[in-house]
């Protein structure tokens, strides 16, 4: 009976685990509200080295509209055009192709690569729309596009200031309008850490929390704001009346 009911947990938040894992692993460590399995191995933190300083980072333009605010440093490589600052205000440095950014571009590939080559016995995979789950430190991966929309998600550290969390996604990210991440049990933004197959679009008024590493391009609607960095590979940041905070 409790082996169906975890079934059917899982089955309804759409989560599943990776095949690394057997099924008394499975019962042994489910210590959360949605069923998803508390993973034992911890993960180390992505090292973003000369990338760690931009609050937004792309690789073909930024242009930003209306009454963007952003702290951190302001990123391009090997783009020439950010536009909109002002009247947009960036409380740090623009680089636009300089050594700064240039560094920060291939220690962002580093970064990347890194994320997305972590794997472990315990992952669990996640699959279609994550809104309303609950996420503990591990490693966590899509095989296509993630999203956010029926529901919040949230990252509980369970107390440890310290604790990890890497989500590989194949595809594309997307949070629809009003949609939130929240932080709970000393969760740190820094900490988290989002690897992006493609683009990254965040809906109107969103509220993301994490280091956002995408492949393509990153999105911001109306009002989206974002408490971690915006670090965009090949395509380019498009910002509209936000507010971005580098952690």
């Amino acid at each position: 009976m409790k082996t169906k009911k975890l079934l059917s947990t899982l089955a309804i938040a759409s989560v599943v685990l990776f095949s690394g894992c057997n099924k008394d692993e499975v019962t042994k460590n489910v210590d959360n509200p949605n069923g998803i399995a508390i993973q034992d191995t911890k993960q180390a933190t992505v090292v973003l080295a000369g990338a760690s300083g931009f609050a937004v980072l792309a690789g073909s333009a930024i242009t930003s509209t209306g009454a963007t605010n952003i702290t951190g440093n302001l990123g391009l490589s090997p783009g020439t055009s950010i536009g909109g600052f002002p009247p947009g205000i960036l409380v740090g440095t623009k680089e636009i192709n300089t050594n700064l950014a240039t560094q920060g571009k291939l220690d962002l590939t580093a970064a990347y690569n890194d994320a997305a080559g972590r794997t472990c016995t315990d992952i669990v995979t996640l699959s279609g729309n994550i809104g309303g789950l609950t996420l503990t430190p591990g490693l966590y991966k899509t095989t296509s596009s993630l999203a956010i929309s029926s529901g919040d998600l949230t990252f509980d550290a369970k107390g440890n200031a310290d604790a990890v969390f890497i989500i590989q996604i194949a595809s594309s990210l997307t949070t629809t309008s009003g949609r939130q991440v929240f932080l709970k049990g000393s969760a740190k933004a820094s900490n988290i850490f989002w690897q992006v197959g493609s683009s990254v679009t965040f809906g109107t008024t969103s509220a993301f929390k994490g280091t956002v590493m995408a492949m393509q391009s990153i999105t911001f609607n109306t009002g989206a704001t974002l408490d971690g960095q915006a670090l965009a590979r090949i395509g380019g940041a498009v910002l509209a009346g936000n507010t971005i905070v580098k952690q």
